[in-house]
């Protein structure tokens, strides 16, 4: 049995030393290890961006330059006396370099002075009458008999209307309530009336008051029933200071001077009241001239005007 046993194990021990001898471990092959990859050129780097040079920083602005200082001269109805000195003040909110130097007369005066050479940059008459004379746009039968040519005709236009009206004094002493009650003392030489010069467009427009009631002015000045103002500012004193027992000027000057009116002429009596307003040629200033005149028809002005019974026209 130990033999057997023995011989058993022999045969074992040799049956594997068979196996191992034959079968021993196979080798792999290593795998073929990849050649390094070449190395990669540096990448050239990027030149630095040059360094954008700083903005210029923009210059202050120049200041404006200061208009230069003007004086504006205008000649102008001695009816808007008020209405222009208060206009002086607005207007100097609107153009500060213009000086506003006025010249108020009777239109009549204003005329005799443009053409006789007196320097004026805007004419503003009571009438078309005295423009017409200067302006070389109207004809010998519109009123230019002479020719004269002092009118920018382009930059004329009428601005204003205003009323003719019969005012009296405080207390109304010879109690005139209207025209008719005037012609009525008139003819009876109970009533001294004050009146504008012929010169004048208030006694202008008077005269043809008297012509539409068909009595004669010398006869009623021979009777001492007439007395005169070389404007309409004269005539308005003399009521004021109840000199007369009633004066015939503009519905403005009755207002201004705090005078009470009685009537009011029709247009039939005299016509319209228009004021006509322009450059003139001989104006040393003619863009700040046109400048006013434009500014005279603007809102701003307007109420001025309103204010004392004028009616705008222009705009």
């Amino acid at each position: 049995m130990k033999s057997k046993r023995l011989i058993a194990i022999l045969l074992a021990a040799l049956l594997t030393l068979s196996l191992c001898a034959c079968g021993g471990t196979k080798q792999e092959t290593p795998a073929p290890t990849e050649a390094p990859k070449p190395a990669e050129a540096p990448k050239a780097t990027e030149a630095p961006k040059a360094t954008e040079a700083p903005k210029a920083t923009d210059a202050p602005a120049a200041p404006e330059p200061t208009p230069e200082p003007i004086e504006l001269i205008v000649f102008a109805a001695a009816s808007m006396t008020e209405t222009l000195t208060q206009i002086a003040d607005l207007y100097k909110a609107v153009a500060p370099n213009v000086t506003l130097v006025y010249n108020f007369d009777s239109s009549g005066t204003l005329k005799t002075q443009i053409q006789e050479g007196a320097d004026c940059d805007l004419f503003i008459s009571a009438a078309p009458k005295q423009m017409n004379a200067l302006d070389a746009a109207k004809d010998k039968d519109s009123g230019n008999p002479d020719g004269l040519d002092f009118v920018d005709s382009a930059t004329r236009i009428n601005l204003l209307e205003n009323k003719v009206a019969l005012a009296v004094p405080d207390g109304n002493p010879k109690g005139i309530r209207s025209y008719d009650d005037l012609i009525a003392g008139l003819k009876d030489g109970g009533i001294l009336l004050a009146m504008g010069n012929s010169d004048v467009p208030v006694g202008q427009y008077t005269q043809k008051i008297l012509k539409y009631y068909e009595l004669e002015e010398e006869a009623l000045a021979a009777k001492g029933c007439i007395t005169y103002g070389s404007n309409v500012k004269e005539v308005t004193t003399q009521v004021k200071e109840a000199a007369v027992d009633c004066g015939i000027i503009y519905g403005t000057d009755a207002f201004s001077a705090g005078l009470t009116v009685v009537d009011t002429a029709t247009k039939d009596m005299c016509g319209q009241v228009i004021y006509p307003a322009a450059v003139l040629k001989v104006s040393k200033h003619p863009d700040e001239a046109k400048a006013f005149l434009d500014y005279l028809t603007g809102a701003e002005a307007s109420a001025v005007f309103s204010s004392v019974g004028f009616s705008p026209m222009s705009k």
